[in-house]
């Protein structure tokens, strides 16, 4: 008997969506407390640089999207602001999404590494196996239905040097992190752009064919597993 009326107070609260929203809290909750957690740990790896806790750059974007996008390392601008792609190469970004109709803040953005390189310069191989757990262990909060690689940095972060970045954009490529598999497209990045603007033409249909993946799957809409 008292089961069964558990069971109806259950069924009562799901049907009015208190229940649903009481576990859509936790997970938000849960999930803010992982990405600190992860924080905490990228601070760890400023030696790395000769940088300073501050100098982190972390994220930006609705960290409850299920569309990711993973850069290579932040700039001036972006160390400066603490916040990635807010430089020239941010400015293009934003036109790059607004192209397909998707927001900046529909979508997760971070770099494979994030802290700035001495004179900007592109992170060696051993710098990015460094920070490769940090990032995969950034795409299992997260828990994107799709990400965006733009760069050959953020492409070797997960295929090493299997893949040249020109021969592979557009091409669908699949991360695998434990037991999971994320479906996700390489790109040029938009600093790349900005000093090859010939090479925006193929930007474009690598954009359209991410977003016509994000339509046919209703990954906008989607809600946080």
């Amino acid at each position: 008997m008292k089961k069964e009326l558990t069971n109806k107070v259950f069924e009562y609260y799901h049907s009015i969506g208190v229940y649903d929203r009481i576990i859509f809290k936790e997970k938000i909750n849960n999930k803010i407390e992982e990405l600190e957690i992860l924080k905490k740990e990228i601070e760890n790896k400023s030696y790395i640089y000769n940088k300073q806790k501050e100098n982190l750059v972390f994220s930006d974007g609705n960290l409850n999207s299920k569309i990711m996008l993973i850069g290579e390392a932040p700039g001036f601008n972006e160390e400066k602001l603490n916040k990635p792609f807010v430089g020239e190469a941010g400015q293009l970004l934003d036109k790059m999404l607004a192209a397909i109709n998707i927001l900046r803040d529909q979508v997760y953005i971070t770099n494979v590494v994030n802290f700035r390189p001495p004179d900007n310069r592109k992170p060696t191989i051993q710098e990015i196996q460094l920070f490769r757990p940090l990032i995969e262990k950034h795409i299992e909060i997260i828990d994107p239905k799709v990400i965006l690689l733009l760069g050959s940095t953020a492409l070797e972060s997960f295929f090493d040097k299997k893949y040249s970045i020109t021969k592979i954009r557009g091409s669908w490529l699949q991360i695998k992190i434990k037991n999971k598999v994320y479906e996700t497209i390489p790109t040029f990045h938009p600093a790349f752009l900005l000093r090859q603007a010939d090479q925006k033409k193929f930007s474009w249909e690598d954009l359209k064919e991410f977003k016509k993946y994000i339509d046919n799957n209703n990954i906008l809409n989607a809600k946080i597993n």
